[in-house]
């Protein structure tokens, strides 16, 4: 009778943890493949590695795909999707025709399924490969708990209030992040994502004639005739060290050499600026927050079971219909 007991309240309490947790942590386990195919991080570290070697600026385009997969309908592999003749995908939406890095997913994939058929699902991969893109950019290694599935839905206009816009004030960004469990620490610490990486002129023109006192005059000076001689596709890095993960973005803010609205609007806000400040002074405590923040982020919006798959191409939906 006294075991019946005990085991209620082990069931009770697992209830309770798991409740805490929430439904993404539950549903997630860093063993995951462990048994099904348990080389899964090995493979796509080494193809990650390959081509950062190869081009470092792949690091930004493998940590930008995870971040706008998560914050379109979810962690499910959609803006890998392509468009077919009947719908445009996400990946073809304005916010995100700058996306790089579709190859090198392509080329983890393939190397899974020959491993291991219809096991890894795309939204795995995308978590890995941005985890590692980070680390092989100077940038903190953390743990990535799997177990996502792959949806089938992708649509371009679901884009357009998910992302955050480059014009985006602190309090607007606070809102956005907030509506997916982020509180104001995870937001500026994943915006220092920005501490790898371009953007294009289209985004940040209109600060160059709108902003001129939060913008130091000798960058605003030369990111106007980057734009004026490239028009709105040229780009200018976020900061001076844009291949590597570190904690020059946050110094930049401070010297307002922030390259969009949205970046520097973490310095001028009361809201952010302190953060700024900590995270500038101290680079591990950025590469702790910014941990955090992944973690979170690759829960947003977890498909699981018939709600989901495992593609067999990152690019299309298994029964080849939408």
């Amino acid at each position: 009778m006294g075991a019946a007991k005990d085991l209620v309240r082990l069931l009770i309490l697992v209830e309770v943890v798991v409740a805490i947790a929430g439904p993404g942590a539950a549903a997630l386990s860093m063993d995951y493949y462990a048994m099904s195919c348990p080389f899964a991080e090995y493979i796509v570290r080494n193809v990650v590695s390959e081509a950062v070697m190869g081009d470092p600026t792949l690091a930004a385009g493998l940590l930008r795909l995870h971040f706008h997969d998560c914050f379109v309908q979810g962690c499910d592999a959609s803006v890998l999707l392509d468009s077919t003749a009947g719908n445009t995908a996400e990946k073809d939406a304005p916010a995100n025709k700058s996306l790089r890095g579709f190859e090198v997913i392509d080329k983890i994939k393939q190397m899974l399924e020959a491993q291991c058929p219809g096991v890894v699902s795309c939204a795995d991969v995308l978590a890995f490969a941005a985890r590692d893109a980070v680390l092989f950019a100077g940038g903190p290694y953390y743990g990535v708990p799997t177990g996502r599935r792959d949806g089938s839905r992708s649509v371009f206009s679901d884009t357009f209030t998910a992302l955050p816009a480059p014009f985006l004030n602190a309090s607007g960004l606070i809102s956005l992040f907030g509506t997916h469990g982020f509180n104001v620490q995870d937001m500026v610490a994943l915006s220092g994502g920005h501490t790898l990486g371009v953007a294009h002129c289209a985004a940040f023109k209109t600060r160059l004639t709108t902003e001129a006192a939060t913008l130091d005059s000798g960058l605003g000076s030369s990111l106007a005739a980057t734009c004026k001689s490239g028009g709105d596709s040229a780009t200018a890095t976020f900061d001076r060290t844009s291949t590597a993960f570190d904690g020059v973005y946050f110094r930049e803010l401070q010297q307002r050499r922030g390259l969009l609205s949205s970046d520097q609007t973490l310095f001028e806000s009361p809201e952010t600026k302190q953060l700024v400040n900590s995270f500038a002074m101290n680079p591990g405590y950025f590469f702790f927050a910014f941990q955090q923040g992944m973690l979170k982020m690759g829960q947003i919006d977890l498909k699981e079971g018939d709600h989901g798959e495992v593609r067999k191409s990152c690019r299309v939906v298994n029964s080849g219909r939408w």
